[in-house]
């Protein structure tokens, strides 16, 4: 099979009760979902629930916006797993790791950092967000699932959830580089078709 191999990834992280954040908390893994493709072809799949190490008890905040539970991460793998996990896919020949926004790698490299581990990938980062924000010129940073209903899609699975989001993710990666594929062909971008810009604009604006 030819082409590239790129990793979509998505991370939900632990969060604190509003206007009660403990002294030392930061933002840890508890749930990451990866997709593998080359070229059109999802090659493998992952989703796992992360243990927590320094804040290990979930507060309700996190477990109603994520809809996730308690036993669902003490059932999960360690942190140093889910690392062990994407050194064996550096092995793959990645060229570039895909997410939605910047916050998912910068929370695994402090996550590193706090947990003494090297940091796993050597490849080209790609925050897909920045990529559809200067493609189409929003002026304000647009959601993942908002911006595939931008295109007059549906999103992949349930929102919140890694995997789902990570391939949502990968979705609109192939539409928007269709879409560069018609300006370079000097045609009118096929979310032109959807929507009108200028009403989303607006509404962004």
């Amino acid at each position: 099979m030819s082409g590239d191999i790129l990793l979509f990834i998505d991370f939900e992280f632990s969060m604190p009760e509003k206007y009660q954040r403990p002294q030392g908390f930061f933002p840890e893994i508890i749930e990451a979902g990866v997709a593998v493709v080359q070229g059109n072809t999802v090659l493998e799949k992952f989703s796992s629930y992360v243990k927590p190490n320094a804040f290990p008890i979930l507060t309700e905040r996190c477990k109603k916006f994520l809809s996730i539970s308690q036993d669902d991460v003490n059932g999960g793998i360690s942190f140093e797993e889910l690392v062990q996990y994407f050194d064996t896919l550096n092995s793959k020949g990645i060229k570039e790791v895909v997410t939605w926004g910047n916050m998912d790698m910068k929370v695994l490299r402090d996550n590193c950092s706090k947990a003494n581990v090297k940091f796993p990938f050597q490849a080209k980062f790609v925050d897909l967000s920045m990529e559809y924000k200067r493609f189409f010129g929003d002026q304000n940073q647009t959601g993942l699932w908002k911006a595939v209903q931008e295109y007059g899609k549906d999103g992949v699975g349930k929102h919140h959830k890694a995997l789902d989001d990570a391939l949502t993710t990968y979705h609109i990666y192939k539409l928007v580089e269709k879409d560069k594929s018609y300006l370079d062909k000097a045609s009118s971008t096929t979310i032109g078709d959807r929507i009108d810009l200028s009403k989303l604009m607006d509404q962004l604006a």
